[in-house]
């Protein structure tokens, strides 16, 4: 690719891209209710539910955990995300468009692991919902976007705009999508501030 991403026009989901969502899930599946070690390799469904062995009542109690209060109960960041996020935040306010449901949790989240420039000037919505991000995605005047479902991408796609899926076990073989496996090959698609 010749033509780098301006940060102004990419936007990005939280859990699965910039949150290690997966391994706090992991965490808390066999410290908190004694499930075993689940690889990540095995989460090949965006429902874990439709992959994993394990009480849909349990797999609820567990996101509940993470969506309410990350910090506490251990989400981190995907490797090399603050880094890159906090370089692109030089050039530009970073956006964060969010299927969960309350936006408070997520942005003390970031806010705990951005740079304080970079946390003061970004735009986080919370949709409640997967679908729907494109209309979000154009009203911040965005023209990229990256996700870790598969099924947003490609309609987002369908919608004109530009996706990259974020490669995770859920998503692979799902689509035919320009893809992304890391933070730094984020940082490679970017133009950064001199």
């Amino acid at each position: 690719m010749t033509d780098k991403i301006h940060p102004r026009h990419i936007g990005f989901d939280i859990d699965g891209v910039v949150a290690d969502t997966a391994g706090a899930f992991i965490r808390l599946a066999r410290d908190k209710y004694g499930l075993g070690d689940i690889k990540p390799s095995e989460i090949t469904a965006f429902q874990v539910e439709d992959c994993l062995n394990i009480d849909n009542t349990k797999v609820e109690q567990i996101f509940a955990h993470l969506l309410t209060n990350p910090i506490e109960h251990g989400l981190e960041p995907m490797p090399n995300a603050i880094t890159v996020l906090n370089e692109l935040a030089t050039t530009a306010p970073l956006t964060f468009i969010t299927a969960r449901p309350q936006k408070s949790p997520i942005e003390k989240w970031l806010t705990t692991h951005l740079s304080p420039a970079a946390a003061s000037t970004m735009r986080l919505v919370a949709m409640g919902e997967h679908d729907g991000k494109g209309e979000h995605i154009r009203m911040m005047g965005l023209q990229y976007f990256i996700d870790d479902r598969a099924e947003t991408c490609i309609r987002l796609a369908e919608e004109g705009l530009s996706p990259y899926v974020f490669n995770q076990p859920w998503n692979r073989g799902r689509h035919l999508l320009p893809a992304v496996d890391d933070w730094l090959a984020i940082r490679e698609l970017c133009a950064m501030a001199a």
